[in-house]
């Protein structure tokens, strides 16, 4: 996937030029007016929040990591309402013309079960796009980098594509420095979730040629008084991305599913920047194939600083 020659990562404020293409992602606590929504003739695509990790058990029977049984059948309740709301959305989304996408948010362990979850739940067509949402490096918190290799390559076994890596500027820049230990996860498009007017300086991180989407605007810096760019029909929660390219564009990339081309690893990086809690220790982790395209072997700090999705 190559980045379009009208548009670069070192552009200030490209969701201002009318030719680059918008994206929409929501949740199911976001609220949509979908008639206003759609008058906006720059919107191209709407991603929706499909799995997270994996569901309550049905019975709620066996560990419930803390929880009471009553609060167990209360997310297993709004699990069945968001599945709803995600189909009905996937329908008004399609019978609009939009791209359709869907993400899943990644936590630690069962990396191959949360896989299948997500296919299960978003049952993505061939012309959808899949994002793996990657929030942080803290295998604790998060799922492990480790584990998200082998999610992708799961995804890319069952389905013949891979997906997109959703991710913040620190844990991209984390697995940029390390592409040779992440070799696949370092090769996926990348929709980078940053909310500066620019990413000059800052990206691509001496791994991505460019975004294949930005996310430049949440209820992190959209405000009543101040919003980088306002939606119709929707609060200032909803999350705004910018292509760097027309939606003639994007249609052509929306769900290609292939490997960026591979970069020569560099000399030793030194990261400054990113820092180590002081009770971290070099662990190494061996993984399976990752499908047919490559086999990992990470030799890594396996616990850093956390930023989040809404801590950029």
């Amino acid at each position: 996937m190559g980045a379009p020659v009208q548009a670069a990562a070192n552009d200030i404020l490209p969701w201002k030029n009318p030719n680059n293409a918008l994206i929409i992602d929501a949740y199911e606590l976001n609220t949509i007016d979908w008639d206003s929504l759609l008058s906006d003739k720059r919107i191209a695509a709407f991603i929706s929040k499909a799995s997270d990790g994996l569901p309550e058990s049905y019975s709620c029977t066996g560990d419930h990591a803390g929880d009471t049984v009553a609060h167990c059948k209360t997310m297993w309740r709004k699990y069945a309402v968001s599945r709803e709301l995600f189909q009905t959305r996937r329908l008004v989304a399609r019978a609009a013309g939009l791209l359709w996408g869907s993400y899943h948010l990644a936590r630690p362990g069962n990396p191959v079960d949360q896989a299948n979850h997500f296919l299960e739940y978003a049952d993505p067509k061939n012309d959808e796009m899949m994002i793996l949402d990657l929030e942080g490096i803290d295998p604790e918190k998060f799922m492990s980098l480790e584990d998200a290799q082998i999610f992708v390559g799961h995804i890319r076994a069952r389905t013949g594509r891979y997906p997109v890596l959703y991710t913040n500027h620190n844990t991209a820049r984390y697995i940029a420095a390390y592409r040779k230990d992440y070799p696949v996860l370092a090769r996926l498009p990348i929709w980078y979730a940053r909310y500066k007017p620019d990413v000059k300086g800052v990206f691509p991180m001496g791994n991505w040629d460019n975004y294949l989407m930005w996310q430049f605007s949440s209820g992190a810096n959209c405000s009543k008084r101040h919003c980088p760019y306002r939606v119709p029909g929707t609060l200032t929660d909803i999350d705004v991305n910018v292509a760097p390219m027309s939606r003639a564009e994007l249609v052509r990339v929306w769900a290609r599913g292939t490997l960026l081309p591979a970069r020569e690893p560099d000399p030793p990086l030194i990261l400054a920047k990113i820092e180590m809690e002081p009770h971290a220790r070099p662990g190494t982790v061996n993984t399976a194939a990752i499908a047919t395209d490559a086999i990992v072997t990470s030799s890594i700090p396996q616990s850093a600083v956390v930023r989040t999705r809404r801590d950029f």
